[in-house]
């Protein structure tokens, strides 16, 4: 069990790491701090937050371990804020969907080795600790993106944690990381948005008539605006190689509809069903929580 675990930005992700926490005795301390005022209220009282606080200097001292669950592009300038805070023995994480620039901007403005970076494929299109679950985390995986400056123990402590909530952890390079996620989160957000977003160009009755398929297709496209423009500025070079591949897909679908090559569209959509099918049975769906962002 660590003393103290500080949580900066208790939303969804960072209250159900709290509330993980204590159902599963890894802290005998929880503090948090929310720049929402609103935030920081709908914390208090509850059995998983020891103290919830209005300056992120005083959430983070005496903690043996910091998680940043802030936007991707407020983490580094959060982690600077508070460095001269940490306890001598404190490691750093965060919870944000891209890692390259995360990592980087956090070694700059932290004591050496004492970061790794973080991302629990785990979330919802929902925000907010209203919407935090003890069981998010359970059966998913979390990505753990040490550097070459990333201290040993403070890796170790990191996997530990994220292991002990009930997660599977795979350990990559930030870059590598960045990669993957651009294909299998950011690209089928951006696809459920660029969908909806044309959707919205139609008459409104036809949603209407929409039915299962639309909705599990657009789930996503539900989340933040402000949070999603982040990952994507953040990952945009390897967000921009994905939507170029995918584009390709959609080119070969439309020219093959357009040359009535009805055998290349059955080609192309046995070839996703297969995929789909094998991916289905060897990532059975999570017993709570929604998909990762």
């Amino acid at each position: 069990m660590l003393r103290q675990i500080a949580i900066l930005g208790p939303g969804l992700l960072g209250a159900s790491i709290m509330q993980a926490a204590r159902a599963r005795g890894q802290a005998a301390r929880l503090t948090a701090w929310s720049r929402s005022e609103r935030t920081r209220a709908q914390c208090v009282g509850h059995p998983w937050c020891d103290a919830v606080v209005e300056d992120p200097r005083e959430c983070v001292r005496g903690a043996d371990l910091v998680v940043a669950c802030v936007p991707v592009d407020r983490i580094g300038p959060l982690l600077e804020l508070v460095a001269g805070d940490l306890a001598a023995d404190a490691v750093v994480t965060d919870v944000g969907s891209t890692k390259a620039g995360v990592c980087a901007a956090a070694e700059r403005v932290l004591p050496a080795g004492r970061f790794v970076g973080s991302h629990p494929m785990a979330g919802s299109e929902k925000s907010g600790p209203a919407h935090a679950s003890p069981e998010l985390f359970a059966g998913r995986v979390c990505f753990v993106t040490p550097t070459a400056g990333s201290a040993a123990a403070a890796v170790a402590r990191v996997e530990q944690f994220w292991q002990a909530l009930g997660m599977r952890v795979a350990k990559e390079t930030p870059e590598t990381h960045d990669r993957i996620v651009a294909r299998v989160s950011h690209l089928p957000h951006a696809v459920a948005a660029a969908l909806c977003a044309l959707l919205a160009t139609q008459p409104t009755a036809w949603g209407a008539f929409a039915g299962q398929g639309l909705r599990d297709t657009t789930r996503v496209a539900g989340g933040d605006p402000g949070l999603w423009r982040a990952i994507f500025q953040e990952n945009r070079t390897a967000v921009l190689a994905a939507l170029a591949d995918y584009q390709q897909v959609l080119e070969q679908l439309r020219m093959a509809l357009a040359a009535e090559d009805f055998g290349a569209v059955t080609a192309l959509l046995a070839q996703g069903q297969r995929w789909r099918n094998r991916w289905e049975g060897e990532n059975p769906a999570p017993r709570t929580g929604a998909g990762g962002a």
